[in-house]
């Protein structure tokens, strides 16, 4: 926190989405604030006999119409909705080729991976085993990796500044803002980051069946209720978001508009599924996000939550802020519009950090789908979205292997002149 470049102040200029509930940010935002759950019965090929039932699945979304053939052939469907997604962002944060040609190192590339590209490697092995290696392509050995979207995105747009993936479980997505963020304040003057996730082909969905807090159950309203009685797991989902996250007067000067400062972040670990210890973990996460934001608890004004959907990991997040909010806790509005969605693994905090942006512009909090009778201490918003006056949010995140995260923002206010 004492680098010469602590004053650059990291800012959302544009949001992109690619989502279940919509295949924009504005269609994202009105089904997210109106509560529409889209929830619904796995239809991907492959997948019908399979354990899981419900996911969140992205319709409408047509890459050919999106993304240029000679980058669809390499790549598979994540990167597809990752750069698509950054594509809207760029035209949201008005960056225009004009700008980053004048100085492509000023602007870098980071994104967030769970898994990779799944659905295009489980294609191509299935063609080594069943008709040999002459029919596999070439690209299998940079489709499926985790570090393709970045990649993707950086060659595609001619970017050739600091560029990176995070590894860091589900709670990588906010790891990568802060990692923008870290990256603006040492000089570089914008980063495309976010991530978006396909998990929904049949080697991925058996590899996630090895998660014991996978929901089975077939009914898509029942399928993912956490902090309730009801709850029996998460369900899946595929899509994500990507961001333009700028150096604050470098935006202001050629005209794009700050959406929301990134003001605090951290994270802790520990370890895979323990779900009780995970609330001295996210406590500290909360804690040390706070303290990064120069942010005390009572400034909070909503907090999107993980809501992961297992009794034993909701009670655990419920106590977790209470330890770091102290009686605020029960008193700061609560919603996870995931359970509308789903949980796109790193993407799904992503969507909450774009969630959080369009709430504070909008002054409202919507709603958390599915999820009526709460059975713990906190003030979870139900049914429909609520008028509130927003300047601080908190976005909360924990992976299945172990990883927590906390991350503060703040609505943007006018610069003084």
């Amino acid at each position: 926190m004492n680098s010469p470049h602590k004053e650059r102040c990291s800012v959302v200029t544009g949001i992109g989405v690619i989502a279940p509930n919509g295949a924009n940010t504005e269609a994202f935002w009105k089904a997210t604030k109106e509560g529409i759950s889209v929830l619904d019965t796995v239809t991907r090929e492959g997948c019908e006999d399979l354990p899981l039932k419900v996911a969140g699945e992205v319709g409408g979304f047509d890459p050919t119409e999106l993304i240029e053939e000679r980058f669809l052939v390499q790549t598979d469907r994540f990167t597809h909705f990752a750069m698509a997604a950054a594509n809207l962002a760029l035209d949201d944060a008005l960056l225009g080729r004009a700008d980053y040609n004048r100085s492509p190192f000023a602007v870098g590339v980071v994104t967030a991976a769970g898994s990779g590209g799944g659905e295009f490697g489980q294609r191509e092995l299935q063609r080594l085993w069943g008709q040999g290696s002459r029919y596999v392509g070439p690209y299998q050995s940079i489709a499926w990796f985790y570090a393709a979207s970045t990649g993707q995105i950086s060659i595609r747009g001619g970017f050739k500044g600091p560029c990176g993936v995070v590894a860091s479980d589900e709670a990588g997505g906010l790891d990568a803002l802060a990692h923008a963020t870290r990256t603006i304040r040492r000089g570089t003057e914008a980063v495309v980051v976010g991530a978006a996730e396909a998990p929904l082909a049949p080697y991925s969905v058996v590899c996630q069946l090895g998660y014991e807090d996978l929901s089975r159950c077939a009914d898509p309203d029942r399928a993912y209720r956490p902090f309730t009685d009801g709850a029996c797991g998460f369900v899946p989902a595929e899509g994500g978001a990507m961001l333009v996250v700028e150096e604050r007067s470098a935006a202001e000067e050629r005209g794009s508009r700050p959406r929301a400062v990134l003001a605090g972040h951290a994270a802790t670990f520990t370890g895979a599924a323990l779900w009780t210890e995970s609330r001295e973990g996210l406590a500290r996460a909360i804690e040390g996000a706070l303290a990064d934001a120069g942010c005390a608890p009572e400034e909070i004004d909503v907090v999107f939550a993980d809501a992961l959907g297992v009794p034993s990991a909701d009670r655990a997040e419920a106590l977790a802020l209470a330890d770091a909010l102290g009686r605020h806790a029960a008193e700061v509005p609560v919603t996870a519009p995931k359970t509308g969605i789903g949980r796109a693994y790193c993407g799904a905090p992503v969507l909450d950090i774009a969630a959080a942006v369009l709430s504070m512009e909008g002054s409202v909090v919507p709603p958390t789908p599915n999820v009526v009778d709460v059975n713990v201490d906190l003030d979870v918003v139900t049914g429909k979205s609520r008028p509130a006056e927003l300047r601080t949010a908190l976005v909360l995140s924990r992976g299945l292997m172990g990883s927590n995260a906390a991350m503060v923002l703040r609505r943007c206010e006018k610069s003084p002149s």
